[in-house]
């Protein structure tokens, strides 16, 4: 065996810490920076311990230390030999950061900072003293008869639906009502050719149907479906309402076809210059499923959602259900039930209405020298009409705002090529975010 004074791998045993230590950390240092390259054989500790004038033990212990960490390999009758470590990755090329979002004015939520604490919590104290001690159970898969009795008064008073407690199920929402129609209804389900990307997603296929200023072009409902998505109240997301002749065309489809409407009533309560159009429902109740939800008037993380059946929906839908759905809780739909039959939902919606209504005309007001907005008699978006779509988002983005192009929401299949930008007026950040978006649209326009 070649003694260690012959190698060309110089140690280093100077420095601080014990004789152990340094002599580990001088061959760790010799492997790492391949003066002792994979596959070399190290001199047994016997005879390192003799050229090095140290004591075997300490040799030995820090060839195992090494041999556990990886370093080197000892077999019986083979030696110490510094092991095959695989090279480290070339150092990644991260891409460039993309300019953080500082407001968001994508339509997805209304102002949660508006929510009314004070009332929810009068509301959570009476419910919970009132609630009867089956309610802490895993309760009723069709909702709490509290919250349905409380619904059923609330949307035929504000809505015109004709709706009992027996015909209304409550849901985690419109993507847990898709779940359960699509299993009993017949694809494809038509749906409005602009909408959300998200909704048209959870049904198993989709045809898309025309939408104009007058809402969706129902009298083109073809005979051989059975099923479609409307917006009517507030086309999503080009704002218009569903002219009352297609209402009627509507109903009238799905009466000579035996098929079904499923209205998406997501904000039908924020209309601002003329009355609340009432729902499609209250014209066939047994041909239109209501569908309608907390998200916007209250908040999103309720996750409470509800549908008006027809009678012979129900039955199916119940058995689709399980008895202990974890997505909406017992407790959350009696403060609810408690919070309309009080009359602080109607109060918080009329607040909240003159506070978007104020903001909507705001931001008509500065857009208007670079771009016509439409689609804001009702909700909480607007669409500003401009061919600059791309270059606006990309602009916004630069500057650290969030919107949305209106060709995101239009279907795979439709040949329509309108384009714009879908800008959010309920979002919390839009009052701070709307002096810098009038300066990029001045900058693009």
């Amino acid at each position: 065996m070649e003694s260690w004074a012959n190698l060309d791998f110089h140690l280093d045993l100077s420095g601080s810490g014990g004789l152990r230590h340094r002599l580990t950390a001088s061959l760790r240092e010799a492997v790492r920076s391949a003066r002792l390259p994979p596959g070399t054989r190290l001199p047994a500790s016997r005879s390192l311990a003799l050229d090095l004038g140290i004591a075997r033990n300490t040799v030995a212990e820090a060839y195992a230390e090494l041999v556990a960490e990886g370093w080197l390999t000892a077999r019986q009758g083979s030696g110490t030999v510094v092991a095959q470590r695989v090279a480290p990755p070339p150092p990644v090329k991260r891409p460039v950061a993309e300019p953080e979002v500082r407001f968001d004015l994508t339509v997805s939520t209304p102002d949660v900072t508006e929510f009314p604490r004070a009332e929810w919590i009068r509301s959570t104290r009476r419910a919970l003293t009132a609630a009867p001690s089956e309610a802490f159970g895993p309760g009723d898969p069709q909702g709490r008869i509290e919250l349905r009795t409380a619904l059923a008064e609330y949307l035929a008073r504000a809505r015109g639906v004709r709706a009992d407690p027996e015909r209304i199920v409550v849901c985690s929402g419109f993507g847990g009502a898709v779940q359960m129609f699509n299993r009993l209804l017949k694809p494809p389900i038509v749906v409005e050719e602009y909408g959300l990307d998200f909704h048209r997603s959870l049904w198993k296929s989709t045809v898309p149907l025309a939408v104009d200023d007058h809402g969706a072009n129902t009298e083109q409902l073809p005979d051989n479906r059975h099923a479609c998505v409307l917006t009517p109240a507030h086309q999503f997301p080009l704002g218009g309402p569903l002219h009352p002749r297609r209402r009627a065309s509507a109903v009238e489809w799905a009466r000579r076809v035996d098929g079904l409407v499923l209205e998406d009533d997501y904000d039908g309560e924020f209309r601002y210059d003329r009355q609340p159009v009432g729902a499609v429902q209250g014209l066939d109740p047994e041909h239109v499923v209501y569908l309608g939800t907390s998200s916007k008037a209250l908040s999103p993380a309720l996750r409470i959602a509800w549908m008006v059946l027809p009678d012979r929906f129900v039955d199916p839908i119940l058995a689709l259900k399980t008895d202990r759905e974890q997505h909406i809780s017992m407790l959350d739909q009696l403060i609810l039930a408690d919070f309309l039959e009080c009359g602080a939902y109607d109060s918080h919606v009329r607040r909240m209405r003159l506070k978007y209504q104020r903001r909507r005309d705001r931001l008509v007001e500065a857009v208007s020298p670079y771009a016509s907005v439409s689609g804001i008699a009702a909700g909480m978006h607007a669409v500003l009409d401009t061919p600059h779509e791309e270059v606006i988002v990309q602009t916004a983005r630069q500057r650290g705002i969030e919107v949305s192009p209106l060709s995101w929401f239009r279907h795979e299949l439709s040949d329509d090529d309108r384009t714009g930008i879908v800008l959010s007026f309920g979002a919390p950040a839009f009052p701070r975010a709307l002096p810098l978006f009038t300066e990029v649209l001045a900058a693009c326009h």
